[in-house]
This record gives C-alpha cells, sequence and structure tokens, in this order.
C-alpha cells in the first residue's frame, strides 16, 4: 500500500466548528460535575469517598462517570492500592491542574458575582412580568 506512510495533516483545532474534538475537551471539564471534581482535586488528593463528600450532590454513577472520563482525557491520575479494603486515590496529572486551576477560577468568579446574578434576575423577571400578556 503505497499511502501508507503519509500521515494526513489535521486542520487547526477551532472550538467554534462542530467538528472540533476540542468540544469534547471543553464538555468534559466544563461539566457541573468536572468543574466541582476538578475544583475538588485542585485542593488535594481523595478518596472516592472523600470526593463523593466534598462534591456534595453528586451521586455515586455521576462521581464514577466523571472521574473516568478526565481520566480518560489525561486530566486524572486514579491509584488502586493492592490493600484490604480496596483503596483508590485520585489526584491531578499536570493537564488537569492546568484544567482544573481555570475552571476553578471560572467557579470563584461566580461564587463571588452571586450577588448581582440574582440582582439582574430580579430586575429581568419584574420587567417580564409588566410586559406579560
Amino acid at each position: 500500500m503505497e499511502n501508507a506512510g503519509i500521515v494526513r495533516e489535521l486542520p487547526p483545532p477551532n472550538v467554534f466548528d462542530r467538528m472540533c474534538p476540542s468540544r469534547g475537551v471543553l464538555e468534559h471539564v466544563t461539566s457541573r460535575w468536572g468543574v466541582l471534581v476538578l475544583g475538588a482535586l485542585l485542593e488535594r488528593g481523595y478518596r472516592f469517598s472523600e470526593l463523593r463528600r466534598r462534591v456534595s450532590g453528586v451521586s455515586e454513577k455521576m462521581l464514577a462517570q466523571t472521574l473516568q472520563t478526565l481520566e480518560r482525557d489525561g486530566f486524572v491520575r486514579r491509584e488502586a492500592h493492592p490493600v484490604i479494603p480496596p483503596r483508590v486515590d485520585y489526584s491531578l496529572t499536570p493537564l488537569g491542574r492546568e484544567a482544573a486551576e481555570l475552571v476553578a477560577a471560572l467557579a470563584h468568579w461566580s461564587e463571588r458575582r452571586v450577588p448581582e446574578v440574582a440582582a439582574s434576575r430580579e430586575e429581568y423577571d419584574a420587567r417580564a412580568a409588566v410586559t406579560a400578556p
């Protein structure tokens, strides 16, 4: 096969292109649970049960899926220890730390801006109530 050695050049990443694989990466790190898991792991490494307590409201199934997705993408390191009972620790990889710092900044910004968002919502709802049929 003559073309076996030819490497096809990929187009440059463009998150606005619906076919760009960066959209999947963006979806994983900015999902509700992705942001919270990355933010928690930025603090320190956690065991599964500790992480579930830290990320209040996440189901065991969603946490497991989120961790698996983030591990597959190279953001989370899973370390299983051969002990009884089984112990599994989760921590960030260098790539995961970089992503976690970015999404944690956004999460902390949203915490700081809650009063302004709440005020905007009240103003919007008041205007909408006046103009409603």
